[in-house]
């Protein structure tokens, strides 16, 4: 595991941003870019993620944690608490009389459930407009609990956790992030803050590990959203938006809920996105939705897909002509035997989502099965 900040500073106020001083709030902001950041969000809304429960949440609840858009600052913003800050905020521990200040091991948390349980390859804590009333420290902890557990089931002295980030010196109005090196699947996080304090927004980018046998039950599923394992590899442009939101699941709700790229200028070339299905499987049928894209649509698609990492690539769909804002479906001749397919748009363009009806093969729940004991 490696984070942005590695040592403890001898200043506690070392990491401490600036006071507002008006204008744009985002001005002085300290971003943080990492490759894993293009995985999907294990503790996305959109995939029924939640903060289930917390220990405080005095001046901000503890569910803006996983709001998807970036946290707003309104300095005019004042209730009968005090300053209302839109992410996670708990009030100031005290100690004693004679040592007024909280005790070392004295901290607050947050049991956060993934909406997808999966393996985590990297943590975001977010502090965005919390400059000077971020938490100190902040440590993070897994747990790999099935089913529908109550707060009180996680908090339970039989549940094990497992440290994934140690408390570690984190900066105000930033994004803060660590890389995570454990390989076990998890379904749940509870996030600790050293000793108080408030934390914007939670990221928790990773790889979506299903049940194979819940996928078993279900028998004709979705072999490429990314509930049931499927992820984005690779695209051409990711200018507007990511391209993992074609596998999301519901329906898109408005234009940049999908994968829209730039305008392509150069003749003869065309834009892609690469996917992952959840394991080998084979496709029966294929929707393409260009929902709320109406003069920015994909013109055409093709689809292409592929068995195994070094397998030839093969034609699913041919080059076909796209309605905007309409519902595509269609109903494949022959099954596709596939891991990887390949949407080719051309020449450039959104499609809000993608669906590959199918089920797994024999192989693919075997390799299913295999991953999901590992964690």
């Amino acid at each position: 595991m490696t984070t942005q900040q590695e040592n403890q500073p001898e200043n506690p106020h070392a990491n401490d941003a600036a006071p507002y001083g008006g204008g744009d709030p985002y001005a002085d902001y300290r971003p943080f870019e990492h490759p894993f950041t293009e995985l999907v969000d294990l503790a996305d809304r959109r995939l029924g993620a939640g903060v289930v429960a917390a220990n405080d949440e005095f001046f901000a609840e503890r569910e803006n944690l996983l709001v998807r858009e970036p946290a707003v600052f309104d300095p005019e913003h004042f209730g009968h608490k005090g300053k209302i800050m839109d992410g996670w905020e708990t009030r100031r521990r005290r100690g004693t009389e004679t040592d007024p200040f909280p005790a070392p091991e004295d901290h607050d948390w947050a049991l956060i459930r993934l909406g997808a349980p999966g393996v985590i390859k990297g943590i975001v804590v977010d502090t965005a407009h919390f400059r000077g009333n971020y938490p100190q420290r902040v440590s993070i902890q897994a747990a790999s609990v099935e089913g529908t557990p109550s707060p009180e089931q996680l908090l339970a002295d039989d549940v094990k956790w497992e440290e994934l980030i140690p408390p570690t010196p984190v900066r105000g109005h930033a994004a803060n992030g660590f890389e995570i090196t454990s390989t076990r699947r998890w379904t749940h996080l509870r996030l600790n803050q050293h000793p108080d304090g408030g934390i914007a927004r939670l990221r928790v980018h990773g790889e979506v590990v299903p049940d194979p046998e819940w996928l078993d039950l279900l028998g004709t599923i979705d072999l490429v959203s990314v509930l049931n394992g499927g992820a984005y590899e690779d695209a051409s442009d990711r200018f507007y938006s990511s391209p993992t939101q074609i596998i999301l699941p519901g329906t898109s709700r408005k234009m940049d809920d999908g994968w829209e790229n730039r305008r392509r200028r150069v003749r003869g070339t065309n834009d892609w996105v690469r996917f992952r299905l959840a394991a080998q499987g084979a496709i029966r049928a294929v929707e393409i939705d260009t929902a709320y894209l109406k003069g920015n649509s994909a013109g055409w698609i093709a689809l292409s897909g592929r068995n195994g990492e070094t397998g030839e690539w093969f034609e699913i769909i041919p080059r076909t002509k796209l309605q905007p804002d309409t519902l595509h479906r269609f109903p494949l001749a022959a099954l596709a035997v596939a891991t990887h397919v390949r949407l080719d748009t051309f020449p450039d363009g959104g499609v809000a989502r993608m669906r590959l009806h199918g089920e797994l093969t024999e192989a693919g729940r075997e390799d299913l099965r295999a991953r999901h004991r590992q964690g």
